[in-house]
């Protein structure tokens, strides 16, 4: 049998392609400007529809007040080119722009695996450092879950410590009782029995039915590494996705041959042959990225998901290589100059808990950067909805005056108290009041009475012509001015 390969070799080869990789994206930028953005967030935060709605408002010329080069006049056109990456499967833009406009309007499914899209914008310079004239930005877009960046915290690890730390975990509420059935399988398992495939399978298969049990919305956990474990793909079954954490004394080492030697081999197989190839590929080489983030409905599940909610937003922090490119960092070691953190489906919410919203955010991320030490780069937050699905009105309160509430139209099947709708009848709702004071959220009391209702995405405007004219949203064009006004003066 060969010998494992050295980690230490593999990493020069790995920073050794880092590194060729991007002084070609350098030389490449150059000729013709580009910027790689990278878009992610966790589950049900709305990565497809942003990059739908944001292609879709700069390809239709829509209305961006605050996006400086579209309010100035200054964006020539924009439209889509092939995507220089063959291999990755490119970002289904057209259907998913139909799933939200045509005859039965829905939302498209969620992101479950990467791809990207390459976006070119013509533009006409402001006539500062560069002078007037004309110029264009091509813009990569990368879509990836945001269970995969992370993954990116297990490089760091033994496979001894995340056991550990995974156990821990496993015993605090709210996960305690989601754990059950995996603490009650592991508690029968000796680590240093002989290795055998039917006992660790069984082992990975609970450990991973817990991981779903932590995404149900009304505990809504997020930090839940390894994240190909809840969208395995074309992975599945894998011997790499077939691992889980074991109670190891401490001291006591891992046996050669036995069911804790088979674990650790895997959990490193799945650094090795998927978190790895992720960073070297793909995420070493973003230089915007943003992060979607469900802070409404971690607020309505309690403060325990927003404690969650808050490590995976420190493991984000810590997985990115923040701060200004120089030339040799740009040749050599790329870093991701801009990150703005967004919290999803504002239009959830009347426009007075907006501002209420960012600021728990911005709390939030705060918390999260001062944890890891995070300084250099630029970073924001931002409440927003990328396609706005929701009016508001006033509806007549009783006996305390008007009530400021949303309407739209729920999803069918949906629920508000005894009533069941059937996805074609309006609905308004109170959706509840933020405190103005971001602080009380993360006081402990009692969670964010947020009345939640899925609605259908609006019924899309057409210009004379039958085009499809921009989905109303709600500050996106300040994200848009975030990541790439700089670049289009």
């Amino acid at each position: 049998m060969s010998p494992p390969p050295d980690p230490f070799l593999f990493d020069l080869i790995g920073d050794a392609r880092r590194a060729t990789s991007s002084v070609v994206d350098y030389v490449s930028s150059l000729t013709r400007p580009t910027i790689r953005l990278g878009v992610t967030g966790l589950a049900r935060s709305g990565k497809t529809v942003f990059i739908t709605a944001l292609v879709h408002a700069l390809v239709s010329g829509g209305r961006l007040p605050v996006f400086a080069a579209g309010a100035e006049g200054r964006i020539r056109r924009a439209y889509l080119e092939a995507q220089p990456d063959d291999a990755v499967p490119r970002f289904a833009y057209e259907d998913h722009l139909v799933a939200l406009t045509g005859a039965d309007r829905h939302w498209p499914e969620s992101t479950r695996r990467i791809s990207e899209l390459r976006l070119v914008i013509e533009f006409e310079r402001d006539g500062g450092w560069f002078g007037a004239g004309r110029s264009s930005l091509t813009i990569d877009i990368v879509d990836y879950p945001g269970e995969w960046l992370l993954d990116l915290s297990l490089l760091g690890k033994s496979y001894e410590r995340w056991s550990k730390e995974t156990l821990e975990a496993c015993g605090k509420a709210p996960r305690a009782e989601l754990a059950s059935a995996y603490l009650e399988a592991l508690s029968v398992c000796d680590p240093h029995a002989p290795a055998d495939e039917a006992k660790v399978r069984g082992l990975a298969e609970a450990f991973t039915a817990y991981l779903r049990a932590c995404q149900d919305e009304r505990v809504s956990l997020s930090a839940l590494p390894p994240g190909r474990f809840l969208m395995p793909g074309d992975l599945e079954g894998s011997p790499a996705l077939t691992f889980a954490p074991l109670a190891l004394a401490e001291g006591d080492g891992i046996r050669p041959g036995s069911i804790g030697a088979m674990m650790e081999r895997r959990y490193e197989a799945y650094k090795t042959h998927i978190v790895k190839p992720f960073f070297r590929d793909h995420f070493s080489r973003l230089d915007r990225q943003i992060v979607l983030v469900d802070a409404l409905t971690a607020l309505s599940a309690g403060p325990a998901a927003l404690n969650d909610l808050e490590n995976a937003m420190a493991d984000v922090l810590q997985a990115f290589r923040v701060g200004q490119n120089s030339l040799l960092t740009s040749l050599f070691s790329p870093r991701i100059e801009k990150v703005l953190f967004a919290a999803t489906k504002a239009d959830h919410l009347h426009h007075t808990s907006h501002d209420r919203l960012e600021a728990v955010l911005r709390m939030l991320v705060g918390r999260a950067a001062a944890r890891v030490e995070v300084s250099g780069a630029s970073m924001d937050v931002i409440a927003l909805a990328s396609v706005r699905a929701t009016r508001e009105m006033s509806a007549s309160g009783r006996g305390h005056g008007p009530v400021a509430c949303i309407a739209g139209v729920p999803l069918e099947g949906e629920r508000l108290g005894d009533e069941v709708f059937d996805g074609s009848a309006e609905a308004a709702v109170f959706p509840g009041d933020l405190p103005s004071d971001p602080a009380a959220v993360f006081a402990g009391g009692q969670p964010f009475a947020f009345k939640a209702l899925r609605f259908r995405s609006p019924v899309p405007e057409r210009s004379s012509d039958g085009r499809i004219r921009m989905m109303p949203s709600i500050r996106l064009d300040r994200a848009l001015q975030f990541l790439i006004g700089d670049r289009l003066k």
